[in-house]
């Protein structure tokens, strides 16, 4: 620190400890609220300011006064609007930061998550009920949550269960969760464009195995027509697991090279050619 310090230029004073600890701590904010705001329409919406001000500084440079009138008449409202825009996203940080001020998902809610999923598979398995569900990892699947019906709630084996009843409004399509909510569901995905798989799985065994091959994501499939359970991810899909090989999965300690190479896995010809990192 101290070698660090000394390279500082000439008339730039020495940040103090509390300084350092300031910038550390709204650092930490701002890449609490970008987390939260990430893969969702908010984000869009930090875009657009951004562009606003890069016009602001654009007219007082090139003394638009019209433009910078315009632009400096509308500032004061700015804060009331973005509490107004951004009241759910704010809602997350605050409650983010009272739970786990510096860390993701805890290791407590994580399990409860697998726990809560994991009876909802059970129970969707005995009474043969399809299902799709995707959990988001390091790639962002906003595409796809918006393509369907907006949740943004506690995962839960109840809410799993009546989204997966036949007959229901979204029934067909996938849950997408992303890190402990569900975000939406009865999303469209994409389908593996290998050949070999056309006759061999069904759409939602593809679809997962498509979605795997575009993200690092995880995926569970129930199968409608036998009720067997599968697990994707990495561009490949491993049929007929166990519950227990399905906490692995969703507890993060089934690595791409712990996937069975035997018949009961299908690898995409695509995704040989990549390897998605996982931490």
């Amino acid at each position: 620190m101290a070698s660090w310090f000394r390279v500082l230029p000439i008339g730039v004073p020495m940040p103090t400890i509390t300084e350092v600890i300031d910038i550390l701590v709204v650092a930490v904010l701002i890449y609490q609220l970008l987390l939260i705001v990430r893969g969702r329409r908010a984000a869009h919406v930090l875009v657009g300011l951004c562009v606003l001000a890069a016009m602001y500084l654009i007219a007082i440079w090139a003394k638009l006064e019209v433009l910078r009138t315009i632009i400096s008449t509308m500032a004061p409202y700015t804060a009331i609007a973005l509490i107004v825009m951004f009241q759910t996203e704010l809602r997350r940080l605050f409650a983010r930061l009272g739970r786990k001020p510096f860390l993701g998902i805890s290791q407590l809610e994580r399990r409860e998550m697998t726990e809560e999923i994991l009876l909802a598979i059970s129970h969707l398995s005995q009474k043969k009920f399809g299902a799709l569900i995707v959990l988001e990892q390091e790639i962002g699947l906003r595409t796809y949550v918006e393509s369907g019906v907006g949740l943004d709630a506690v995962v839960s084996r109840d809410l799993l269960c009546s989204i997966f009843q036949p007959g229901g409004a979204l029934h067909d399509g996938a849950v997408i969760i992303q890190g402990d909510r569900i975000s939406s569901a009865a999303c469209f995905l994409p389908l593996t464009t290998n050949p070999s798989l056309m006759t061999e799985l069904g759409t939602r065994h593809r679809a997962a195995i498509g979605i795997s091959e575009e993200a690092d994501c995880f995926c569970v499939v129930v199968s409608e027509e036998t009720g067997r359970i599968s697990i994707a991810a990495y561009g490949e899909i491993e049929l007929d697991v166990t519950l227990d090989r399905v906490e692995q999965l969703l507890g993060g300690r089934l690595e791409r090279r712990d996937f069975r190479t035997s018949g009961a896995v299908v690898q995409t010809a695509a995704v040989r050619e990549q390897s998605f990192n996982r931490p």
